[in-house]
């Protein structure tokens, strides 16, 4: 009918058109009436304006403080009921923080009966430790004791090999032997130096390696008595063989080559040495002179100066002290070859056995010590758990009761889990780490409201902000973004998984009496002031194929244009091009275009956008659709209701 109308004006303004033209445009209008029939209705429009756009976004959310004090369960467990909690709404003073006044009392009931079986097997590890420590003393003190007795004995036997053969001689033998030791350290080895050597604190891990304790022990041990690390289980034979021609052991020494007065120092084989060879230059000496005297009296025999019995008496002599020569000498030789030799390996033997036993000393007295370092270890570790279970069992029982700490408004915490009908009150039950009460600061709110994930990447801290409270309407208030999270809340995630929001903290710049948590407001964040843009209702917009179009009305028709689109807000967006101001375009998609679900967001629509002629009319014929065709004749590419616009028609609708 607006066409029929508009067609009548049309003949009325321009009287000399034909009869005929006239006749075939009311035919031709009359036609498309008729085939549209009933389904003709006047469409919605908005002229496309010019002007500045301002990106906002609008969120509702609930005031809150902006820090607050939380005040949650200390006490482990599944649920610990509430004996008393002071009343929702009280507020607390200074005078209640100096006082210590109790804001909350949990049952303890639990606590103390486990905390009096926790003193008893607390009191028996304790005295088991006591008595490992004393044990491990005594063990390290008697240890002391026999390495300082095997020191002693290794030291005396060295002395008594330089005692022996002298100080020069006795050390370059002990250097043939490789018979090292510093009998002088009486100090015991550190058993923990030991374990931290391996490795390990654990006494038992380090003696369960039988190859590694004793690589480790040689550190420990004389050069020449370091542990073996051969496996315990070789045979004696085979120990035997390789005892005979290990290629380490020391090469046999003769000792008869230091039977020299001139090598030997000043010690006892020196002085028997010197005695023997005093004892046969004595004899020497006499066995001369009577030699001499011997040959006088035969001469005085000879001319009957002296008688038979005198010259029998001087040989007798001279045999005596032959005898005495020889016996001197052969004393000399056989302290040289066998005594002189056999008494210096048996004291270089006797040190050896010496070394030999302070090294197995120390061995038992590692060993030992370690084991009851072991059983001390064990004793310590139970105490100290016990320890730790009894101060984790009294810091719990302190935690039953929860005093004021700062001053502020007391509101019950309102958390709670799914399917969980628990309410913070007397009688209620909390879990560990839940939050009881919440005493905000008043001085400073704020409103935290969620905000789609189509729009988070608009929102930054510092941004202005314009928050109504539902209670007090009239009155505007300003803010800025404080803080973005940085992860989605997945709070009501089982009522909608595709749903994701961020949580936004808006601080409220000003300061009202009236202000309380859990105030619903508005906040209105304001992104950015578009300058001298064009803009339509953001309904006007549908998208098919990954492309946005909308509708242009025009006297005859109306045409479906591709446009590009830019910044939005809730209710009109930016058209970039494809759009001229005062054109004129609809508010939805006419009768007959269907419905296309909206891209995901992140995918990239085409780009590729004609710009209008001067009429406003464009040259795309594939994006335009007149109204002289039927319904059913139409362009097939389907087309997005306003909803699969960007993501807060989504959200409006």
């Amino acid at each position: 009918m607006q066409m029929l109308r508009h067609i009548i004006e049309r003949i009325t303004k321009t009287p000399k058109l034909s009869l005929a033209v006239v006749i075939a445009l009311a035919a031709a209008a009359t036609l498309l009436w008729l085939r549209k029939g009933k389904s003709e209705t006047v469409e919605a429009t908005f002229e496309a304006r010019r002007g500045n756009l301002s990106i906002r976004i609008l969120e509702g959310g609930n005031v809150e403080a902006l820090e607050a004090q939380e005040i949650r369960s200390g006490v482990k467990g599944p649920g610990t009921k509430i004996l008393k909690i002071v009343e929702e709404g009280y507020l607390v003073t200074e005078e209640d923080v100096k006082n210590g006044k109790v804001l909350v009392e949990l049952d303890s009931s639990d606590l103390r009966q486990r905390l009096i079986n926790q003193d008893i097997q607390f009191q028996s590890t304790l005295a088991a430790y006591i008595d490992a420590q004393q044990d491990y003393d005594i063990v390290f003190n008697q240890n002391k004791a026999d390495i300082q007795a095997a020191q002693q004995k290794a030291r005396f036997a060295r002395m008594d090999v330089e005692k022996f053969l002298g100080t020069k001689v006795a050390a370059e033998i002990i250097k043939l032997r490789k018979l090292y030791e510093d009998t002088n350290d009486i100090q015991l080895p550190d058993v923990d130096a030991f374990l931290a050597s391996i490795g390990t604190n654990s006494v038992i891990d380090s003696f369960t390696n039988s190859r590694a304790s004793a690589s480790t022990l040689n550190d420990w041990l004389p050069k020449n008595h370091a542990a073996s690390n051969q496996p315990a289980a070789i045979s004696l034979g085979a120990s035997l063989n390789a005892l005979l021609t290990d290629p380490d052991r020391p090469p046999p020494i003769d000792y008869s080559r230091y039977a020299d007065s001139e090598l030997l120092g000043d010690g006892a084989a020196k002085q028997q040495l010197r005695k023997l060879m005093d004892d046969l230059q004595l004899a020497q000496a006499q066995l001369s002179l009577s030699r001499t005297k011997l040959e006088g009296t035969r001469r005085l025999f000879e001319k009957k100066f002296v008688t038979k019995n005198e010259l029998d008496t001087e040989e007798l002599n001279f045999r005596n002290n032959q005898l005495r020569v020889d016996t001197a000498q052969t004393a000399l030789d056989l302290y040289i070859k066998y005594e002189f030799p056999k008494q210096a390996e048996e004291i270089v033997s006797q040190y050896e056995n010496a070394l030999r036993s302070l090294t197995q000393t120390r061995k038992a007295a590692i060993a030992k010590l370690a084991q009851y370092r072991a059983k001390l270890k064990s004793a310590e570790g139970k105490f100290k758990l016990e320890a730790e279970q009894r101060r984790d069992l009294l810091d719990q029982l302190d935690k039953c009761i929860i005093r004021a700490e700062k001053c502020g408004l007391v509101v019950y915490a309102s958390e709670s889990r799914m399917f969980d009908t628990d309410q913070i009150r007397e009688g209620g039950t909390v879990r560990e780490r839940q939050k009881i009460i919440t005493i905000p600061d008043m001085t400073q709110m704020c409103v935290k409201i969620k905000v789609h994930e189509g729009s988070i990447k608009k929102v930054k801290t510092g941004l202005p902000a314009r928050i109504t409270v539902d209670a007090y309407a009239d009155e505007e208030l300003t803010g800025e973004v404080f803080k973005v999270s940085m992860l989605p809340d997945y709070q009501n995630r089982w009522l909608n998984p595709d749903l994701k929001v961020y949580i936004t903290t808006v601080k409220i710049n000003q300061s009202r009496e009236w202000l309380k948590p859990g105030m619903s407001a508005k906040v209105e964040i304001l992104v950015r002031e578009l300058t001298n843009v064009v803009y339509i209702p953001i309904q006007s917009v549908s998208m098919s194929k990954g492309r946005h179009y909308c509708f242009v009305q025009h006297p005859m028709r109306i045409e479906k244009r591709q446009i590009e689109i830019g910044d939005f807000n809730d209710e009109f967006i930016e058209v970039k091009r494809g759009l001229a101001e005062g054109e004129k375009v609809l508010l939805h998609p006419p009768e007959g275009e269907p419905v296309e679900p909206a891209p995901p967001e992140n995918e990239e629509p085409e780009k590729e956008v004609g710009q209008p002629p001067a009429n406003g009319n464009t040259n795309d014929t594939d994006s335009t659709t007149s109204t002289n065709a039927p319904a059913s004749t139409q362009s097939p590419e389907t087309q997005s209701s306003p909803s699969s616009t960007p993501a807060p028609a989504n959200r409006r609708q």
